[in-house]
């Protein structure tokens, strides 16, 4: 939400120091110029999120241990689903044409050559979920950070996601995500990656990582009956 945003940059800027009462719903409004049902919308979310606080007879104040940025912040597959009992095992890691769905989502050109990998998360020793990654060409990756291709390149050697990379290793990236939810079943090349049958029912996550508002990778996972739960966090 566009003005959540605003009002988080205020506060990081220190329009609205940590500690501080904000204006009243008329000041605030008018300062930002938007109506008060929009303003009032906002401020209940971030109620929500800790980043302010609301006590009778003192208004709203800005909280003191402001969550950083991306509180509602991206995590990889393999920790989503088991932290220390998860273990990623490497099935490929190759560059290749972008695919339809790639073209569909990330702004690249239709010959140019892109990383993929494909991996399985085991938890616990068991198959969970098979993770599918693309990612901008090298040129674009090193406009956003010029470390980011060696990096990968580095990675592609160990048994880690790329989303791992970026969430670790890039904290000064802005990402956000957002992701789509079908079902569907294995198949049978899937089925044998995960030695289930090829009928096997699976959740579809399809998931496009943007770095402020630059597409930058966009991942698949495939979570077969019996995986463990993925927790989700919806927001608006």
């Amino acid at each position: 939400m566009e003005l959540y945003e605003r009002i988080v940059d205020a506060i990081r800027a220190g329009h609205y120091p940590p500690g501080s009462a904000l204006p009243s719903e008329p000041e605030l409004a008018g300062e930002l110029g938007v109506s008060r049902p929009a303003l009032r919308e906002a401020l209940i979310l971030l109620q929500e999120d800790g980043v302010i606080t609301v006590r009778r007879g003192v208004g709203r104040t800005v909280s003191t241990g402001t969550p950083h940025r991306g509180f509602e912040r991206l995590n990889s597959v393999e920790k989503l689903l088991g932290g220390e009992t998860a273990a990623v095992r490497v099935l490929a890691r190759s560059t290749e044409e972008p695919t339809d769905l790639v073209l569909q989502h990330l702004p690249v050109p239709a010959a140019s050559e892109i990383r993929f990998w494909e991996s399985i998360v085991d938890v616990d020793g068991s198959p969970a979920c098979l993770v599918q990654e693309w990612i901008l060409p090298d040129d674009s990756l090193a406009e956003l950070a010029s470390e980011l291709p060696e990096a990968l390149r580095v990675a592609s050697e160990q048994p880690r996601t790329m989303l791992d990379v970026l969430t670790s290793r890039f904290p000064q990236l802005s990402l956000r995500g957002s992701s789509a939810i079908t079902a569907s079943v294995l198949g049978g090349q899937r089925g044998a990656a995960f030695r289930r049958p090829s009928d096997t029912p699976v959740v579809l996550i399809t998931q496009v990582v943007r770095s402020d508002s630059t597409p930058l990778l966009i991942g698949k996972y495939m979570l077969p009956s019996g995986a463990p739960a993925v927790p989700l966090l919806q927001t608006r």
